[in-house]
């Protein structure tokens, strides 16, 4: 906007706020104690002078000149003599069958200023641009007798007079702020009346006097890393005198300055950021100042950046979450499988044997893959124990599995001599296989134990596996190398728990005897070693139901 436009548009908006002739808001306002003249503008559509009465109303009652002294209705304009708190309200001005309404709002009086906070018009104005003050009053019909212009409510001098019109135009300095009141002198049937209209005018500063400056502090040191690009942002704030621009000396091709600054608010005052870009930083790059520079015609800023190498000893963030993310999520998961590989353990084994196809029965020379050492007595309170012996365990290690065991009622010949063939059928054997109950030291079983312990604690030949067949609770009577046992050796039978050929029981087993490829017998039942065919349940074999009848 130029500047004989900015004082024209200054003057119509002053002239606007210091008239209240002929009016055409919905909504005006008023101080108490002071007259108030009310002019509303009527244009030829809504109103015909020559043939329509105009009417003045205010809560259904009829406004004229014969019903009050103080309220004055004649034709569109409105009189009061003076205005009151109870003036307060909405008025209809009748013109045919037109009906405008018009809110007066009534503001109290100030006890301690010359003016009113809530009927003050606020202005502000640069400094050294136009100032423009014009007390000025318009009505039609009535001349002021006198006006009178304070500031901050002491008359200025030079201000007062007999005049209808005071006018201040002036290049607006910081001295001239404050609130200035036109005050208006009327006489009116003998007396003396005041109306005043107050303006709060706020100097402010040009940006064009606002000093140029850079941002940020100085030098500025940039960490960046070999190899990589990174942007140089230099903020200013500049008016139309001051040249912003980097100055450097580099000859590296890889510095690359941007043609126009970003540039933000009006022209007078301006933010700027202007850019340098260095792409694929070298060594060359390291340790170079880069000049940001902001010159006018008083003084010359300078912002210097320069680029260091960063220390690449610190992992980033986000890497050192992402690796601790990983080593948890992996240090779980190998606890896991831990934890799997050891409930699981015997299944695994057993897995692999079956993959890897493994034997180890082809080249130790043995005969047997394991000794049974049992009660041999055939007594009634025994028949679970020998059934389990001489019928239960052939039948599932041999049967199904494809092992062979030496049983002594089965494979010892009749007449020879007891102690050197037992001696002999378990050094021909791999494991020793030992059915431990209550009963089971007897002088028959003797010689047995305790050859094959010598043969597995001794000389490292055989194996032993422990079987609990009944729950003993002394074993004080047992030879006390079977202490040395390693725990995983010792099975536990429950008839309950143990029949069918995937129970724990059976997998143990098969874990402690030497790896062989498996053949099971097809005619046998896979899930349960002794099915009733009839019942379709797991039963003992034909001795032992004999026995517990």
């Amino acid at each position: 906007m130029h500047y004989k436009e900015l004082l024209f548009a200054l003057g119509v908006l002053m002239f606007r706020l210091t008239s209240e002739y002929c009016i055409s808001r919905n909504s005006v306002n008023a101080i108490e104690g002071e007259c108030f003249h009310l002019s509303y503008c009527l244009d030829s559509t809504s109103h015909n002078h020559s043939t329509t009465p105009i009417k003045w109303y205010k809560n259904a009652t009829e406004l004229s000149s014969n019903s009050s002294t103080r309220i004055i209705a004649h034709n569109n304009n409105l009189e009061f003599w003076p205005i009151e708190l109870d003036d307060s309200g909405v008025y209809e001005l009748h013109t045919g069958n037109n009906i405008l309404e018009i809110t007066i709002n009534v503001f109290r009086k100030s006890e301690n200023s010359c003016y009113t906070e809530m009927h003050v018009t606020s202005q502000s104005v640069e400094v050294g641009n136009a100032l423009n003050i014009n007390c000025k009053y318009d009505y039609d019909g009535i001349q002021n007798n006198r006006t009178v212009l304070y500031k901050n409510c002491s008359m200025m001098e030079n201000y007062g007079n007999n005049s209808s019109q005071i006018q201040i135009s002036k290049n607006a300095e910081f001295m001239d702020q404050g609130y200035y009141t036109c005050s208006f002198s009327f006489s009116h049937n003998g007396k003396l009346w005041n109306t005043t209209r107050t303006y709060n005018i706020t100097i402010t500063e040009h940006h064009s006097v606002i000093n140029p400056a850079l941002y940020g502090q100085h030098p500025e040191y940039v960490e960046v890393v070999l190899g990589r690009n990174i942007l140089l942002n230099c903020s200013a704030t500049k008016n139309k005198e001051s040249v912003f621009y980097w100055n450097f000396e580099t000859n590296e091709s890889n510095v690359h300055e941007e043609s126009e600054p970003q540039t933000q608010d009006d022209e007078d005052k301006r933010l700027v950021s202007k850019i340098l870009r260095i792409e694929t930083i070298n060594k060359g790059n390291l340790n170079t100042k880069y000049n940001c520079v902001l010159s006018t015609t008083k003084r010359t800023e300078i912002k210097t950046f320069i680029l260091v190498q960063k220390e690449m000893d610190d992992i980033p963030g986000h890497i050192f979450t992402r690796g601790m993310i990983t080593v948890i999520f992996i240090s779980v998961a190998v606890v896991c499988l831990v934890i799997l590989s050891v409930i699981y353990r015997v299944d695994l084994a057993l897995f692999y044997r079956y993959l890897m196809r493994r034997d180890e029965t082809l080249t130790d020379g043995k005969t047997y893959d394991a000794f049974v050492s049992y009660l041999k007595e055939c007594r009634p309170e025994n028949g679970e124990e020998h059934t389990f012996a001489v019928e239960i365990l052939p039948r599932v290690l041999e049967k199904h599995f494809g092992y062979k065991l030496c049983i002594f009622e089965r494979d010892v010949m009749p007449g020879r001599a007891v102690v050197d063939e037992i001696h002999s059928l378990i050094e021909k054997s791999r494991r020793l296989i030992i059915l431990l109950s209550k009963n089971y030291m007897s002088s028959e079983v003797r010689y047995e134990l305790e050859s094959g312990l010598h043969e597995a604690l001794v000389e490292r030949k055989i194996k032993v596996i422990l079987i609990k067949f009944t729950s003993v609770s002394d074993f004080t009577f047992l030879p006390q190398s079977l202490e040395l046992l390693k725990s995983h050796r010792v099975l536990k039978w429950k008839a309950d728990k143990s029949l069918s050929y995937n129970s724990r029981f059976w997998k143990n087993l098969l874990y402690l005897m030497p790896a062989k490829v498996v053949k099971p017998y097809k005619g046998e039942i896979e899930s349960c070693p002794f099915i009733d065919r009839s019942s379709k349940k797991c039963q003992w074999g034909e001795s032992q139901k004999a026995s517990h009848a």
